[in-house]
């Protein structure tokens, strides 16, 4: 059989395609979550932007978050579960047009390695409800070197009080 190099590299190409793609793929056993709720309760609960983040995995454009100029002092939490996730001591500006963090509060997040898109990243996720986060770097600021790159929608601010 003669089979042309154009054919092969298109086989080859759609086959990497459905395996990235396919909703199916194994990521391991589910997780068990303190905070749980159906498809349908969680679409209730949550913004149709948040529910794609947190429920879907998706990313937010970036540069489109308000939590993106937050600057006060505070605590940003989960929103979905409302769990407490990052202090602003530790949030700085990346340039990348998300929020960035360079360490979350303790016992908040859980990663775990995502080999979507073609790249291996870690994935962050929420300790208490297991909606998705985000993305954790090795190119932030000391004293880490970890750069918490985090979708705002999945994230809530509450300001400290003075």
């Amino acid at each position: 059989m003669d089979v042309s190099r154009r054919a092969l590299i298109g086989a080859g190409g759609g086959a990497l395609a459905i395996a990235l793609l396919w909703p199916g793929r194994s990521r391991g056993a589910p997780m068990r979550y303190e905070v749980t709720f159906t498809d349908a309760e969680w679409r209730k609960k949550l913004t149709p932007a948040a529910y794609n983040v947190l429920r879907r995995e998706a990313t937010e454009r970036p540069f489109s978050s308000p939590l993106l100029n937050e600057h006060r002092k505070g605590l940003f939490a989960c929103a979905g579960c409302a769990l407490p996730l990052f202090s602003s001591t530790t949030k700085f500006e990346s340039g990348t047009g998300w929020p960035s963090f360079w360490a979350p509060l303790k016992n908040a997040v859980l990663t775990r390695e995502d080999g979507s898109l073609g790249m291996t990243r870690t994935e962050v996720h929420c300790r208490r409800c297991g909606g998705h986060l985000g993305h954790v770097f090795d190119d932030g600021p000391k004293p880490t070197g970890l750069r918490y790159c985090m979708n705002g929608v999945a994230l809530t601010f509450t300001p400290a009080k003075v």
